[in-house]
């Protein structure tokens, strides 16, 4: 049992500004205003005093490769409980797995360690699989090997979802390459978010793509069409259709700043979803890595590919959540909640149990500053981090 005392709390509906949250078996219990504080704590409870700062949600990463020497497609135990034991110093409390495209039989190895894998308490928590690729555009490749690129196919994905155990959540994919939506619109009656990405459609493939199930847009402005006076493209259609959310990486580097403040003041944070998309460097030195078997140079602030491609990032999601919330004027913790964990929770299919404070959730939480620096990090019931 944890208690956790003189937390100003952002519940799903208010802020208690004076509260304590009891956790029990994983889950929140109890969540108690001031007026109704019993002076007891059990003696056998782990009590932390938040000293009145903010207890929010843990954060969700829906997108991310790897971290600390790890890769999703190194299709190990040891990969993923690497990734778990390193997220929560950031902040992120869960994640979906991400894939690349990849030779068959790879994609088909990963998928097969992520199905039979078994998140620990204490630790981030793999909540699925989010396949990026290969049913992508070659011409906006990205850091996606082309050569593996393939056409939509029904008959594969099934195969591949039930080796993932059913844990296929999120698929990114070139909608003009499903015109008549039949694969998007199975995907979506399935419970799968679709989400567009590494993609050649213009805005008028991108409206039909919506009304087949497309729900979403991959790393937002990246390997994708911009805004043009005569077509407003991918960016242009999230900013125009309301039926779209998006990710954003939010490192100054994939996106610039001015963008971030445009997508926001045009989108709000209640369409915009936080994301690293980092690769194995994350948490380590610069210097020689890869992804996806291809070759990535790491500095101190990217990563990228022989040819100076974006090679996904070395982004934290503490470091998104701060750019965020110092660039953009108005916004305040609630938006950063609803974009890195409300957002996140829902197209992930989990916010019945995760997302956001709310007793018989579970209890991944964190205590943090009014500058959103990390004192604690809560992963379903035991204390992963200490700031």
């Amino acid at each position: 049992m944890i208690v956790v005392k003189n937390a100003q709390v952002y519940t799903e509906s208010e802020i208690i500004p004076e509260a304590r949250v009891v956790i029990r078996d994983g889950l929140i219990e109890q969540i108690v205003a001031k007026d109704g504080l019993a002076e007891d704590i059990p003696p056998q409870a782990q009590v932390i005093d938040a000293k009145h700062e903010y207890v929010i949600p843990g954060f969700i990463d829906t997108h991310i490769h790897g971290a600390a020497g790890a890769d999703v497609m190194d299709a190990m135990p040891d990969a993923l409980q690497t990734m778990a034991e390193f997220l929560p110093k950031e902040g992120t409390t869960a994640f979906l797995a991400t894939t690349i495209t990849q030779a068959t039989e790879k994609i088909e190895q990963a998928l097969r360690n992520i199905a039979n894998f078994k998140s620990k308490p204490g630790k981030s928590e793999v909540i699925g699989v989010h396949l990026e690729g290969p049913f992508v555009e070659k011409t906006k490749a990205g850091a996606q090997p082309v050569e593996y690129i393939q056409k939509p196919n029904m008959g594969l994905f099934n195969r591949w979802q039930e080796l993932a155990g059913n844990k296929i959540k999120m698929i990114t994919l070139a909608p003009e390459h499903d015109p008549e939506g039949n694969f998007i619109r199975y995907l979506n009656e399935t419970g799968v978010t679709v989400s567009a990405g590494h993609t050649d459609a213009g805005f008028s493939e991108l409206k039909r793509a919506v009304r087949q199930g497309v729900r979403q847009l991959t790393h937002l402005c990246n390997a994708m069409n911009g805004i043009h006076h005569r077509d407003i493209g991918a960016v242009g259609a999230a900013l125009l259709l309301e039926e779209l959310h998006a990710e954003l990486i939010a490192d100054g580097i994939h996106v610039s700043d001015e963008m971030l403040q445009l997508v926001y003041h045009n989108m709000g944070s209640g369409r915009l979803t936080l994301i690293t998309d980092a690769m194995r460097a994350k948490g380590l030195p610069p210097g020689d890595y890869e992804l996806g078997g291809q070759p990535v140079k790491v500095t101190e602030d990217r990563a990228v590919l022989a040819d100076g491609t974006l090679a996904g990032s070395i982004l934290s999601m503490q470091e998104a959540v701060k750019k965020m919330f110092k660039l953009l004027d108005g916004i305040g913790i609630r938006d950063i909640i609803q974009m890195a964990s409300v957002n996140p929770a829902k197209q992930a299919g989990v916010y019945d149990r995760k997302g956001s404070i709310t007793v018989g959730k579970d209890a991944d939480l964190l205590i943090v500053d009014a500058e959103l620096n990390i004192k604690y990090t809560i992963c379903r019931g035991i204390i992963a981090h200490i700031g």
